[in-house]
């Protein structure tokens, strides 16, 4: 089958359209043609032998799909060929097939375009897990969203709005401000234009009471310092390159929580949840609440271009590629 071949740990370097064996069926999965997969950060992270599951080359990136049932083994009755479904994969969502455990495949609401459906499980996942789950955000709540405009940093504005908190949203361009803004943020922060911590100030004063945090690097400490007492700081990922060293006198200080986020244990412990989770938003969808934005859309041929605009910060919303 055609895929995104990572055939060595070398990031874009180490990739290229070609040839893999199309994955065989095991017992309790479903075989899916991928209509869609979308782009997220950890894809380009395993394509340089950086993220914390590390498959051996050659391997196709790619934890969340949407397409068609093609088989089922024989154990299987969740879903049936023929079915529209999204699903999470460890990796080999660039390809035309995926073997997935149907525990982790969910049926694509009526309606909904397969490339919005493909976006649903990791980071719509990641964010409401985060929020609701790690977080317990609620309407009396101010949440600080870094990185905003990204695909799991939309989806939390999304869901933070959604859940009634007042929302400021931090990011770097003027396009993304615009892209948060309709997303529902209240406040909006340019951390290219401004000092984030000072702004924090002013628009928080007491602090702000969560902090989704998919960045690190240096505004982790700042966000940490900008907290209120008894506020969480979400550690969702690294995506500055940058892992911070948090002074453990701050939380002491300000009686606040620092939460590690790790969605994808979180679905393979608790997949019941995971899956209650990811039919509320189906719901939400549904009812108008969240309005998943794909930004752009690339045929395999041109999928490494996708994961290169994740690398250099330019994507806004999310980018699914179409096998």
């Amino acid at each position: 089958m055609r895929a995104l071949v990572c055939s060595s740990l070398d990031g874009l370097d180490g990739v290229a359209v070609g040839q893999l064996p199309a994955p065989r069926l095991a017992a309790g999965a479903a075989r899916i043609r991928v209509r869609a997969a979308a782009v997220n950060f950890p894809d380009l992270l395993m394509v340089q032998g950086r993220y914390q599951e590390r498959p051996a080359p050659p391997f196709a990136p790619g934890v969340e799909v949407a397409g068609e049932v093609l088989e089922v083994a024989d154990d299987v009755e969740e879903v049936a060929v023929g079915d529209r479904v999204f699903a999470s994969v460890p990796h080999g969502g660039y390809a035309e097939q995926v073997v997935v455990d149907t525990g982790q495949v969910f049926v694509v609401p009526d309606g909904m375009p397969l490339p919005i459906a493909a976006t649903l499980p990791v980071a719509y996942g990641t964010a409401y897990h985060a929020l609701v789950d790690r977080g317990g955000v609620d309407n009396c709540d101010t949440a600080l969203i870094l990185g905003a405009a990204g695909g799991v940093g939309l989806a939390a504005t999304q869901i933070a709005a959604t859940l009634g908190a007042r929302v400021i949203a931090a990011v770097s361009s003027p396009d993304k401000a615009d892209a948060v803004r309709a997303a529902g943020a209240d406040e909006v922060i340019r951390y290219d234009e401004q000092d984030l911590r000072s702004r924090l100030r002013e628009l928080a004063p007491d602090g702000v009471d969560v902090v989704f945090d998919p960045v690190g690097g240096d505004a982790t400490e700042v966000a940490l310092r900008s907290t209120a007492w008894g506020g969480r700081l979400l550690i969702i990922g690294f995506a500055s390159g940058d892992i911070p060293a948090i002074p453990a006198n701050l939380p002491l200080l300000k009686g606040c929580a620092v939460v590690g986020v790790f969605w994808g244990r979180f679905a393979s412990i608790d997949p019941a949840r995971n899956r209650s989770n990811l039919d509320t938003l189906a719901a939400w969808w549904r009812d108008g609440r969240i309005d998943p934005l794909v930004s752009q859309t690339f045929d395999l041929d041109h999928a490494a271009d996708a994961l290169r605009l994740i690398g250099d910060r330019g994507a806004i919303g999310k980018l699914v590629v179409t096998p």
